[in-house]
């Protein structure tokens, strides 16, 4: 281990950043009125506890996991895929974490987008905690979004992630190589610049709720710590890294988010922000081989740390040659007909895994009637009201 270390360390390019600004997040929470009991935890984490409580299959040693609608062995989705999620709480409830390993799923997207080190870095670390985000949805069918928009090079990332641990993601501009930090440190912060973060919860039922913070660094862990204090009054520390070959592959991806609950005391925070105080690299503690639940004991050990189920996470992308015709129904008639009359097929690329679907002049001519029978369909409903 120490051999693979030392090779990681002078080879490597190390990207980390650990975004540990509980206490500012405690303070600003605090002064506008936070409050309340200690079990307002997620429908999620409130379904595992009783499960654990009552003794069933609902903790750490439960294997299975349905993905898709089919149960997953765990221990072989490790084995294979080792991307995984756990969830926890500790001092009773007091605190909720999530801690991930996401090497696989960072390395296929620098895969299909190419991406340059400082965008793999950039797009593996939003990656990572739109997954862990993505689990905390209430709703199986729920979807988040989150969007960075920055006047750096890299000019905005935009991630999705759902209940199921599954997550996509796309760089604008995948191509930035600009200076490092310092000494083997990429500068995430600069290429994306200064800018805002917008993330956008898609409930099956109800309207999309919304919110946007100013970045603080463009170090995404920062923003996020940031994001969670302002807009949704919980004081939290995220911790994302990402570490990257000299041939531009992802060898560690990973990071841990970790909450404060409503009604929690004094003396936990003072604990919490002792232990994190500990901790100066996310992507070092993967490198050195520790798992998810492995960080979690570092960090929350001596808090009364229960660890309540592992969630298996991958790249996913739901793109579809139907969900591709009803972009192009969208564009409307006018668009149709000039892609008609230049007489070649289109191609449309998906922006998140880049599959590729084509569609032939008679398809578009198609499409083209359909356009324009679904117009005359709504003008015959306005007429008739």
């Amino acid at each position: 281990m120490v051999r693979s270390r030392q090779r990681s360390e002078q080879s490597s390019v190390r990207i980390d950043k650990a975004g540990n600004l509980m206490q500012k997040a405690v303070t600003e929470v605090r002064s506008s009125g936070w409050k309340g009991k200690t079990d307002s935890m997620s429908e999620n984490d409130k379904m595992t506890d009783s499960c654990a409580e009552s003794g069933t299959e609902g903790t750490e040693n439960s294997t299975e996991r349905k993905i898709d609608g089919k149960v997953t062995d765990m221990t072989e989705w490790k084995k294979d895929h080792m991307d995984y999620i756990v969830r926890a709480t500790a001092c009773g409830g007091q605190i909720r974490a999530f801690a991930a390993t996401t090497r696989n799923l960072a390395e296929q997207a620098r895969e299909i987008h190419q991406t340059s080190p400082v965008c793999t870095a950039a797009l593996g670390r939003l990656m990572t905690a739109g997954a862990m985000m993505g689990i905390m949805l209430k709703g199986e069918d729920d979807l988040m979004t989150m969007t960075i928009r920055g006047d750096g090079p890299i000019q905005g990332l935009t991630v999705t992630a759902d209940a199921r641990g599954r997550v996509k993601g796309f760089v604008y501009n995948p191509n930035v190589w600009n200076a490092p930090k310092y000494k083997g440190k990429l500068d995430v912060g600069n290429a994306i610049g200064r800018g805002t973060l917008t993330v956008v919860r898609d409930q099956a039922f109800g309207e999309p709720y919304s919110s946007q913070v100013e970045l603080l660094t463009g170090e995404i862990a920062e923003d996020l710590t940031s994001y969670f204090a302002t807009s949704e009054q919980v004081p939290s520390s995220v911790g994302l890294g990402v570490l990257v070959n000299p041939d531009q592959t992802v060898e560690q991806a990973g990071g841990f988010i970790i909450q404060l609950m409503p009604g929690c005391t004094d003396e936990t925070v003072d604990r919490l922000e002792a232990s994190l105080k500990k901790i100066h690299s996310v992507t070092k503690l993967l490198e050195d081989g520790l798992s998810p639940e492995e960080i979690l004991q570092k960090i929350l050990g001596n808090m009364d740390l229960e660890l309540l189920d592992t969630v298996p996470t991958e790249f996913y992308c739901n793109c579809s040659r139907d969900r591709v015709t009803k972009v192009l129904l969208s564009i409307g008639s006018k668009d149709l007909q000039e892609m008609i009359d230049e007489g070649k097929p289109v191609e449309l690329a998906c922006h998140f895994c880049g599959k590729k679907y084509s569609f032939s002049v008679d398809e578009l001519k198609t499409l083209l009637a359909a356009a324009k029978a679904k117009k005359m369909k709504d003008m015959n409903i306005i007429d008739g009201q």
